[in-house]
């Protein structure tokens, strides 16, 4: 008797069974809108007269956030990360670094320096920007340069 019942629940067409794949699909969207907006996207742009050297040891950098960028020109001037506003004094540097390294640090990551210099610009450029930002508290530093291509 148990057998035949067993041979009558195998017996049964299971073609009529489906999966309504309608709330997975869903739910992967919700999922996606969801990483979307929480993502917190880092973009950089770049200085147009900035163009950075070019390294054979270049290494990109895991951590993006938390960056301050500061773009340093052939001429001895520095730009902002939006490149629109111009500093030319050391304490303008320390002044900027200080109020980004404010928002940062309530973001909960760990201020650094991302300097980009040109390519012609003298290191003692770069050194001021090292000492401001060491005044304002910064003491790591990114620099940014183009890693070396071989043909």
């Amino acid at each position: 008797m148990a057998s035949n019942k067993l041979r009558a629940l195998n017996a049964k067409d299971e073609a009529g069974e489906e999966m309504d794949m309608s709330p997975m699909i869903d739910m992967v969207f919700l999922l996606l809108i969801f990483f979307i907006v929480v993502s917190t996207p880092m973009i950089v742009t770049q200085d147009p007269l900035v163009a950075p050297s070019v390294a054979y040891n270049a290494v990109e950098v895991d951590e993006k956030n938390g960056r301050i960028v500061i773009n340093v020109r052939d001429d001895g001037t520095y730009s902002q990360e939006d490149f629109k506003q111009v500093m030319t004094e050391p304490s303008e540097i320390t002044e900027y670094v200080r109020e980004n390294m404010i928002k940062i640090k309530a973001l909960n990551y760990v201020p650094k320096i991302h300097l980009r210099g040109d390519d012609d610009a003298l290191f003692k450029y770069s050194q001021v920007v090292m000492k401001a930002s060491a005044e304002a508290g910064v003491d790591k530093i990114v620099f940014s340069v183009f890693p070396f291509k071989q043909d």
